[in-house]
């Protein structure tokens, strides 16, 4: 017995046989992958050993994304910024140079303080003059102490601590300036001062050659908070606020735990 088929049904079986090979290909089509994006982000020197940790992880979670750091003083950060420079997230060691770019750079609705520091004194190992408080800073016992400069907020809260005890001037008068933190703590690693004024955190990730002998007093420095913000002109919004989120995830947070940094409630 011949079969016949009409027009109509070799169209119907047709365009059955097309759709089935459609959907067989796109449910074999791998998906498509994210665009790669940098973020440049510009943060303080004391927050090198922290965000290196922290960008491994982040690998894991946006492999896409690749992370492109600017360590150096808050202050020095702030003038790149306001020149011009590239940046996509500025992570702050001091709240008065996030202010300063508030008006003109900052996206504020994602600024948040995320971190508090403690600010230390420390020695070189051998401690040959015998210091053992920030108030030895202002007698003869030192001849030489490492600080940060005005533009750099450990340095300013350096000058705050040693104003409010009274002594600035002497101590200013034997300070050697650094232009961030890592100098200051490089300068006494080396020897080459009495002591120096850091960050806590960058005294616990010192490789060695320094002892924390003080914590500046309570109630002598403002609260050393490390604001974090997207900027505005940034290309990569999604993925700044992205980063942003990360930071404040357990696994980050665990990180600048470890390194010595507080979480701000």
């Amino acid at each position: 017995m011949t079969r016949r088929f009409s027009l109509h049904t070799t169209v119907y079986v047709c365009a059955a046989l097309a759709l089935g090979a459609f959907f067989s290909q796109s449910a074999a089509a791998p998906p498509a992958k994210q665009a790669a994006v940098t973020l440049n982000v510009f943060a303080a020197a004391s927050l090198t050993e922290a965000l290196t940790e922290i960008a491994t992880l982040y690998k894991a979670s946006a492999p896409a994304v690749t992370l492109a750091f600017n360590f150096d003083s808050s202050g020095k950060l702030q003038t790149q910024i306001e020149n011009g420079a590239e940046a996509d997230i500025f992570f702050s060691a001091g709240k008065k140079q996030m202010d300063a770019l508030a008006g003109c750079c900052i996206d504020a609705a994602t600024q948040k303080d995320l971190l508090v520091n403690k600010i230390v004194l420390i020695v070189p190992k051998a401690n040959k003059a015998g210091v053992k408080s920030f108030e030895d800073c202002m007698t003869d016992k030192v001849k030489l102490i490492a600080l940060g400069n005005s533009s750099v907020p450990v340095g300013q809260y350096s000058e705050e601590i040693f104003k409010n005890l009274k002594g600035w001037e002497k101590v200013s008068a034997k300070a050697s300036l650094g232009t961030n933190v890592k100098e200051v703590l490089s300068q006494t690693e080396s020897g080459s001062v009495d002591c120096g004024v850091v960050y806590a955190t960058d005294a616990a990730t010192s490789k060695g050659g320094i002892t924390v002998v003080a914590t500046a007093p309570e109630g002598s420095h403002a609260p050393a908070v490390y604001p974090i913000a997207v900027l505005k002109k940034t290309a990569n919004a999604e993925a700044a606020k992205a980063f942003l989120t990360f930071l404040s995830s357990p696994k980050a947070i665990a990180v600048f735990e470890k390194i010595g940094f507080n979480i701000v409630k």
